[in-house]
Order: structure tokens, then C-alpha cells, then sequence
């Protein structure tokens, strides 16, 4: 199974339209236009399908879990990333 039938395949499951896909794709500053987007859903004999490459299938499930599941909260007992430099520099 190709990154491309995974896509198509979670389009169809979760009920995606391109201009939610590309929603989804900016919540993890990815850019894609309509049409590189159409190209991807393109049958592979089509003149211009294009391959989904991994990167672009790990930034759409990363968006997904955000669209989904909203951002992750920093853990409670855990410093953030600004108190671990503080603590760093004394």
C-alpha cells in the first residue's frame, strides 16, 4: 500500500474535503495548494499524479492529531523548554 492509498484512504473514513485537508496541513505550518493536493489523489497512470512522499503523509497525521484531539498541553510535572534554560544559566 502506497503513502497515496493511505491518504485517500483516511480522506474517504474520516469524511475530508481538499480545503479541510489543507486546514489540517497549516496547523503543522505545512503549505500545499489545492492542486498539488488534487495530484496526490490522481490515479497512478495519470499524467499528473504525483507521489506522496513521507514527509508530506508525517505532517498530515501530526495535523491530524491536532485537528482532532486540539494541542497538546505541557505536562503538569515537567518544566517547560523556558525554566529548563533558566535552570541552565544558574
Amino acid at each position: 500500500m502506497t503513502n497515496n492509498d493511505i491518504l485517500k484512504k483516511l480522506r474517504v473514513a474520516l469524511h475530508l474535503r481538499n480545503d479541510e485537508i489543507i486546514e489540517i496541513m497549516k496547523l503543522v505550518d505545512f503549505k500545499v495548494s489545492e492542486s498539488e493536493l488534487g495530484a496526490l489523489f490522481r490515479s497512478e497512470d495519470h499524467p499528473k499524479y504525483k507521489n506522496c512522499g513521507d514527509q508530506f503523509l508525517r505532517n498530515f497525521l501530526n495535523g491530524l492529531i491536532i485537528h482532532m484531539r486540539g494541542p497538546q498541553a505541557p505536562k503538569k510535572d515537567q518544566p517547560s523548554s523556558k525554566d529548563k534554560s533558566s535552570q541552565k544559566e544558574g
